[in-house]
């Protein structure tokens, strides 16, 4: 089936991307496998979210030598700052404490937990040390070129033209007041002939403060459990959005797999959101996404007059 597309950058995009996350199921097929299978059904771009993915995707593309199959990479922002020469990772939990004392007091940790909110993976580990930065310590956080840059040497534009910049640390550093790190991340991306794409989080707290760095879109989860932390709120805010926004886990970690129309309609129809990345267990499963995408229609960008 012919799949719905959009354009960034003069480059198209289908308007969902399927990320496949393996299961530890025994008789679970490979990547490459699976990729070989959501290919015969006409999809010629994938998610590589990892570099196991994207180690995958290379052995399909040296398969079946289509030159139309790409990719979209992830870089993580945490390779891209520092603190006094060291990888800022060092400093997590320093980082974490420095961001619960200015963002969520104790009241709201407790709140978020007891309504089943709080998930380490949307979030972060309380820390066991209660130590935090200074702004002056803040202030000396430094963009690390050099471990960028042999980050970003493990991607090429002519396979992967697309690549996000994610993870934790884009919500963290525009915590921290520290959008300056991630315009020389973007700066970098660029210069190395990516189209940029930024990832974030947490979606009413990110979105505005990011709208400054020159990205082409911007990644968010849209469902009922992520978006701090409000998705009435989340939703006004994007359909006023002025930029591309991409939805991640559209379908709320499954819970919508056997209703995806309803999904959609949402996404698409009514927040206008041009693209979406769905994590996919089973080409089963990319069957059942492409048939409930039938009804969604490619955006077409308006002609220059």
């Amino acid at each position: 089936m012919k799949i719905p597309t959009f354009v960034l950058e003069r480059k198209k995009l289908p308007r969902l991307l399927f990320s496949y996350q393996p299961t530890t199921r025994p008789g679970q097929p490979e990547i490459v496998s699976l990729m070989r299978k959501i290919y015969d059904l006409g999809v010629s771009h994938f998610d590589l979210p990892s570099s196991r993915h994207l180690e995958s995707f290379r052995e399909l593309r040296s398969l079946i030598e289509d030159e139309t199959l790409v990719g979209l990479g992830h870089i993580e922002a945490e390779v891209g700052a520092s603190f006094f020469g060291k990888p800022l990772h060092l400093f997590q939990e320093k980082v974490v404490a420095t961001m619960i004392k200015n963002l969520f007091p104790p009241y709201l940790v407790r709140n978020f937990q007891r309504m089943g909110l709080w998930d380490e993976k949307l979030f972060f580990r309380v820390p066991s040390s209660p130590e935090v930065f200074t702004q002056k310590e803040i202030d000396r956080l430094s963009f690390d070129g050099p471990r960028f840059d042999r980050a970003l040497s493990s991607f090429h534009p002519q396979e992967s033209p697309f690549l996000a910049l994610g993870g934790s640390y884009t919500d963290w550093l525009l915590a921290l007041g520290r959008v300056d790190l991630l315009k020389e991340m973007v700066l970098r991306i660029s210069q190395k002939g990516f189209v940029s794409i930024l990832g974030v989080r947490w979606a009413t707290f990110a979105l505005p403060k990011a709208k400054v760095l020159d990205v082409a879109a911007y990644a968010v989860p849209i469902n009922s459990r992520w978006g701090l932390f409000d998705l009435d709120r989340a939703a006004r805010l994007i359909k006023k959005f002025d930029r591309p926004v991409i939805s991640l886990n559209p379908l709320d970690d499954g819970r919508l797999l056997d209703r995806p129309e309803d999904a959609f309609a949402y996404l698409f129809d009514d927040l206008k959101i041009h693209g979406a990345i769905v994590e996919v267990a089973s080409d089963v499963e990319v069957e059942r996404l492409l048939k409930a995408l039938r009804t969604i229609p490619s955006l077409i960008p308006p002609r220059k007059t």
